[in-house]
């Protein structure tokens, strides 16, 4: 172990007196950091806006005067999902699929605002956060400190002095190797103290526990991959070289082929063609905001005969808001139907995307780290599910207003004056039909669960590594 100690304090005296090592750590360091402190103030002011948005919009909606309910289910409403805890270090496909969505009656409309929709170029490189700087740039700057730390003993020739002097082959890889993930663990301290105040923000110790330990074990592949290629290569600059590569086809490479690979096995509708078969579809449901429409004549008979009267003028509630209700159910299981299918291909693109985490270490840290800290694609779903869940109730809410509330009279002749425009409305306390939206990551234990299989390739990828590093130990000189 002394061995081990001495190996490595003498690597570390290296960097230091050649000093570009040295600033490459520290460079590393103060980048962690900053897109650290960046993106938790940026998180931290979406967070409070999106919760005051939130209140402002259900206060706006229970505000409104005395209206015709169908007026306010078309005036709508706004939720917005908070992000978590852990997104100050991870915003996962927040910055892609929109964090607020419109709610009104007949349409389910998609999320809006994401922040990547403001950005030019190239987006994946559009927003250094601490997941990114710590999942594509770290790696590289591992590569930059570490690429000669075998090969330079090598060309030295006090590799083979150290060996004929009875240092194991063994010891020298380890110092080696922990010398290069202690620079790395420098460059995660950062995101230690990022997942320390989402502790204290709320989140579980346990999700933050693990989330740490993720990236460690990152760290460790990396710092891995980079011993192991200096210690086969003759060179330094072969080293480097092949380092340079490695991480080209690992960091961006292979998870473009994977998302290009899942697009194409799992073939998605684009949205105009979409569109055109929802429309097509609902148009045989029928208008709902004409009682008179072909569609509806069996629910006027049913209702008829359900009452035993002879004319819709005649019936104890009012005909129109139960055209409404049945409209918008019928409307409803269409577009669930859509989106339901649209989310499943979304998924099934997402699940053959994640399994090149085989071929790329970067892959899997992403995957886990996005599973983990509540921002993937499967909480975006839940997202929308919760908030057409609530699209529905309110909408459903208003026409049962629609329909025991207001005088079927008084709402067919609302258009032919003032006067009666005013009787066509109800009291501005039906208004409070709103249920109370807050959303929620899943729970620790969940979240654990479905990320151990990312787990598993990460300590797959460490294992296969160090594997090879051992197979090297054998013919190091």
């Amino acid at each position: 172990m002394n061995i081990v100690k001495l190996v490595m304090r003498d690597e570390w005296r290296y960097w230091q007196r050649t000093r570009v090592a040295a600033t490459v750590i520290l460079i590393g360091v103060m980048l962690s950091l900053a897109s650290v402190v960046i993106n938790s103030i940026e998180m931290h002011q979406a967070g409070t806006e999106r919760a005051q948005l939130q209140r402002t919009s259900e206060a706006n909606f229970v505000d409104q005067p005395d209206k015709h309910p169908h007026r306010m289910v078309h005036y709508g409403h706004y939720v917005f999902r908070a992000p978590s805890p852990l997104s100050i270090i991870d915003p996962g496909v927040d910055a892609y699929t929109g964090t607020a969505i419109f709610l009104e009656g007949h349409q389910q409309n998609s999320a809006m605002f994401a922040d990547q929709r403001q950005s030019s170029g190239m987006t994946r490189f559009s927003s250094l956060s601490p997941a990114f700087m710590l999942q594509v740039i770290v790696p590289l700057m591992l590569i930059m400190v570490g690429y000669s730390s075998i090969t330079r003993e090598r060309e030295a020739g006090t590799l083979h002095v150290l060996i004929t002097q009875g240092v194991k082959v063994k010891d020298i890889l380890a110092g080696k190797f922990l010398s290069i993930a202690g620079s790395g663990m420098l460059m995660l301290l950062p995101l230690v103290l990022a997942s320390l105040w989402a502790s204290v923000s709320g989140e579980s110790v346990a999700i933050t526990a693990s989330f740490v330990l993720g990236y460690l074990l990152y760290i460790l592949v990396w710092s891995a991959i980079v011993l192991w290629v200096s210690s086969i290569s003759p060179r330094s600059n072969v080293s480097f070289a092949a380092l340079i590569g490695l991480w080209v086809v690992f960091c961006i490479l292979i998870p473009r082929i994977g998302s290009s690979t899942a697009a194409t096995l799992v073939a998605s509708a684009g949205k105009l063609e979409t569109d055109f078969a929802v429309r097509e579809e609902l148009r045989t449901l029928g208008n709902g905001h004409d009682a008179s429409d072909p569609a509806f004549v069996k629910l006027k008979q049913d209702l008829l005969e359900q009452y035993g009267v002879d004319d819709v003028a005649d019936l104890p509630v009012n005909f129109r808001g139960v055209v409404a209700t049945y409209s918008e159910k019928k409307l409803t299981d269409v577009l669930n139907k859509y989106a339901e299918a649209r989310m499943e291909e979304e998924l099934s693109q997402a699940e053959i995307a994640r399994q090149f985490g085989w071929l790329s270490p970067m892959v899997s840290m992403r995957t886990l780290s996005m599973m983990i800290s509540g921002t993937n694609l499967e909480t975006h779903h839940r997202f929308l599910r919760e908030a057409e869940t609530l699209r529905y109730d309110f909408v459903q809410a208003l026409n049962h207003v629609h329909e025991h509330d207001l005088d079927y009279e008084a709402d067919i002749n609302r258009y032919k004056n003032d006067e009666t425009a005013k009787t066509a409305r109800v009291d501005a306390s039906h208004w409070d039909v709103l249920s109370e939206f807050s959303f929620e990551p899943e729970s620790s234990t969940f979240r654990l669960s479905h990320s151990l299989y990312y787990s598993l390739q990460l300590l797959f990828w460490l294992g296969l590594i160090l594997l090879l590093v051992k197979q090297a130990s054998r013919r190091i000189l």
